[in-house]
């Protein structure tokens, strides 16, 4: 499993790369492996807003549905429309080709309480 360290974390399960005075959000690597295959992505629309925690899209696979949280408030720019098609691109390349939203980052600070790599995994439970 990758852990990108230049990436922050939810305990969610979303990751966050920060682009300026914008934010990329996606899933995890982990939250990936655990849904299995991804069938269908709803988007959030561009120009909603959103708070910390609010969910802001679902990711559906064979397994389960789960939501996608907001790690951070801000303002949809953009949405990766290329899920629509292919929502494969989530358990092929979380951190690439299926990185679902952008936002334009209303609070930087919220960035700061979001976990480092290395927070994240110590987060997760014991894989047995």
């Amino acid at each position: 499993m990758e852990f990108p360290e230049n990436l922050r974390y939810t305990e969610s399960h979303e990751w966050v790369r920060e682009e300026g005075d914008q934010a990329t959000i996606g899933v995890t690597d982990y939250a990936q492996s655990h849904l299995k295959d991804v069938v269908y992505v709803e988007l959030p629309e561009i120009g909603a807003e959103f708070k910390r925690g609010d969910p802001l899209g679902v990711v559906e696979s064979v397994k389960a549905v789960a939501d996608i949280f907001s790690p951070i408030a801000g303002m949809i720019v953009e949405t990766n429309q290329s899920l629509t098609d292919h929502p494969q691109f989530i358990n092929e390349d979380p951190f690439g080709k299926g990185w679902i939203a952008k936002l334009l980052i209303h609070q930087k600070e919220e960035l700061k309480g979001l976990l480092s790599a290395k927070d994240y995994q110590r987060s997760l439970p014991e894989e047995s």
